[in-house]
């Protein structure tokens, strides 16, 4: 079970690496196909905006990363806890002042992360 949480913590962090990409690096090509609905002029208008979201991406697997280096099981299971509860806030606030299916591309992964390690404690 160890095993699973880890690689799924793992690809929640490469999700995120992915997004902070998108949003610092290629948001006014990458970005306008991932997040469309918008128009040209919103993607050269809101690149700054868009980069500090980026930030904060990253910090959030940055933070999923360094629970992997923690030797002391507990605190890597509190550090791991704390970034993925940030993730699934996150991921419910945008899906409901965004876009629903944020819910399911960030939000839901981080939850079932959570249930797992919650169900590793138990066991």
């Amino acid at each position: 079970m160890k095993i699973f949480s880890q690689i799924l913590i793992g690809l929640i962090a490469l999700e995120h690496i992915y997004i902070l990409w998108i949003e610092m690096f290629a948001w006014t090509t990458v970005g306008r196909k991932v997040f469309g609905g918008f128009s040209k002029d919103f993607f050269e208008k809101t690149k700054p905006m868009a980069a500090n979201q980026g930030l904060y991406n990253g910090f959030l697997a940055a933070g999923l990363i360094w629970s992997f280096f923690i030797s002391d099981p507990l605190w890597s299971f509190n550090v791991s806890l704390f970034f993925l509860s940030c993730i699934s806030i996150a991921g419910i606030y945008g899906a409901l002042s965004v876009e629903k299916k944020i819910f399911f591309t960030q939000a839901l992964p981080a939850v079932v992360a959570i249930a797992i390690l919650l169900l590793e404690k138990i066991l």
